[in-house]
């Protein structure tokens, strides 16, 4: 009994082959997928500033006006203002330069956790004195 079975068996596999799908492509798809937004999700960093080591604070947190400069401060105490390099004593007058009329100016300092306590101070008194103009300090949260 179990011959006879097992020939019939063997004719139906002879007579419909069993079909494996391929795929491939739908693996291709898949991994261009998780490549495109692995990759994306790069550009979504806060790029405002130059790359600096910000120290840790539980109370930061990100504001949001239409007017908005930001002073980087890097391990060499060189500063610059939205990118371009400028020396600690020209930040009032540039700070100035970008102030519009009838409209607040936040300036969001980013001072690396190695610069000298006394060279923020100076650049934040400098800030100070300029009306229209808030201050923030970037943070890293934990």
């Amino acid at each position: 009994m179990s011959r006879r079975l097992r020939r019939r068996y063997e004719a139906e596999l002879a007579n419909h082959p069993i079909e494996i799908k391929n795929i491939l492509p739908l693996m291709d798809v898949i991994f261009a997928l998780l490549t495109f937004f692995v990759i994306s999700s790069l550009f979504l960093n806060r790029t405002e500033g130059l790359p600096v080591d910000l120290p840790k604070a539980q109370s930061g947190a990100m504001q949001k006006t239409p007017a908005r400069a930001t002073i980087s401060v890097n391990e060499k105490t060189e500063v610059f203002l939205n990118k371009q390099k400028i020396g600690i004593a020209e930040v009032s007058d540039r700070v100035k330069q970008l102030l519009e009329p009838n409209q607040d100016l936040i300036v969001v300092l980013n001072a690396d956790r190695s610069v000298q306590h006394g060279d923020v101070v100076q650049i934040m008194d400098q800030l100070r004195q300029i009306p229209r103009v808030k201050m923030a300090i970037a943070t890293k949260n934990n």
